[in-house]
């Protein structure tokens, strides 16, 4: 480094444990192959000199980074927190490591960081969108290596895809409202297109249609200031502005309930006799603790974990897994 200063080495640590390079190379990557008192000696060099291990040569001699990446549509709040510690956790099993990137849920986004995740040599690719720019998905489908796409169930996945239906998911809990006695049943949600999985929620909605007293959709432009919570409130108001004899509301997320939930309560609504609602994805504000917010639940830490596993075993192309949702009734309905 220009500054004088450089990586510690692998013979920096051999030297300082009075070992061979071989040795420290073997303690390093199968301790198992050497004598607990030539470990010890190892550690403590790799403690002394604050060593990290190179692990580029090895990717180059062995042509295996044991990196997948994870090009994840947002780290904010807890949407995916589940699914990525399931993730991590399973492939750890298989001495894989995660590199997460933040796609922002834009399409654009994602096709410019693919790039970069692949010159990385990863094992596999995992992307929480199964929206792509063709740009995107001919670097995918080129990429020859395993590309799991999670929370979807596209039907023609780029490799294989761990999820549950959307749709369906969105048909179930406005069912459950109308199994409640209600009918003047809205939605609300945004209109980001890029949000595929909530305009699959809004189609299993609108496949209740028959049984509803007409469709009452709201969708709130995003703005970058703004928070779920924010979309949640501005929603329901625009919704009982225009329909006011609305009953219940299906929300597109747990943070936009959250949000109509608080604006109900300051505009007087009474919940959930005068006004219902739903969320969805079950995270941690919505539970009995918080909330206690009707929602599908959704497990994220076991579609991480299922995901971890076809990387590590492998999966044939055109693998669709649904781990199905869970409708989970609580006070606000």
């Amino acid at each position: 480094m220009a500054d004088g200063r450089r990586w510690v080495t692998m013979g920096d640590v051999a030297r300082h444990a009075g070992v061979g390079t071989m040795t420290v190379s073997r303690a390093l990557r199968s301790p198992s192959k050497v004598s607990a008192a030539t470990l010890e000696k190892v550690r403590a060099a790799v403690a002394d000199l604050g060593y990290v291990l190179d692990e580029t040569a090895g990717a180059l001699s062995s042509q295996r980074s044991r990196i997948v990446g994870a090009l994840i549509e947002t780290l904010e709040a807890s949407v995916f927190a589940s699914t990525v510690q399931g993730l991590t956790e399973g492939l750890a099993e298989g001495g894989l490591q995660l590199l997460l990137s933040a796609t922002q849920y834009d399409p654009e986004t994602e096709a410019a960081l693919i790039p970069t995740h692949l010159g990385r040599r990863p094992e596999a690719l995992v992307l929480t969108s199964a929206l792509h720019t063709a740009r995107a998905r001919g670097l995918l489908e080129r990429a020859g290596i395993p590309v799991l796409e999670l929370w979807e169930l596209p039907d023609r996945p780029v490799h294989a895809a761990v999820g549950f239906s959307n749709r369906a998911a969105g048909a179930a809990i406005t069912r459950h409202l109308i199994d409640t006695g209600r009918t003047r049943v809205g939605f609300i949600g945004t209109t980001r297109d890029s949000d595929q999985r909530g305009q699959l929620r809004l189609k299993g909605y609108e496949d209740q249609a028959a049984a509803l007293d007409g469709l009452r959709v709201v969708r709130v432009p995003p703005r970058a200031e703004a928070t779920g919570f924010d979309y949640g409130a501005e929603g329901l108001r625009d919704l009982l502005r225009r329909w006011p004899d609305t009953r219940a509301v299906v929300c597109v997320s747990d943070a936009l309930a959250a949000g109509a939930l608080c604006e109900a309560r300051r505009m007087g609504h009474a919940v959930p006799e005068r006004l219902a609602i739903t969320g969805f994805g079950d995270f941690d504000l919505a539970g009995e603790s918080g909330l206690a917010l009707t929602t599908i639940r959704i497990d994220g830490d076991a579609i991480g974990r299922r995901a971890a596993r076809l990387i590590l075993d492998g999966s044939a192309p055109g693998t669709r897994i649904d781990m199905g949702f869970t409708l989970i009734r609580r006070a606000t309905t």
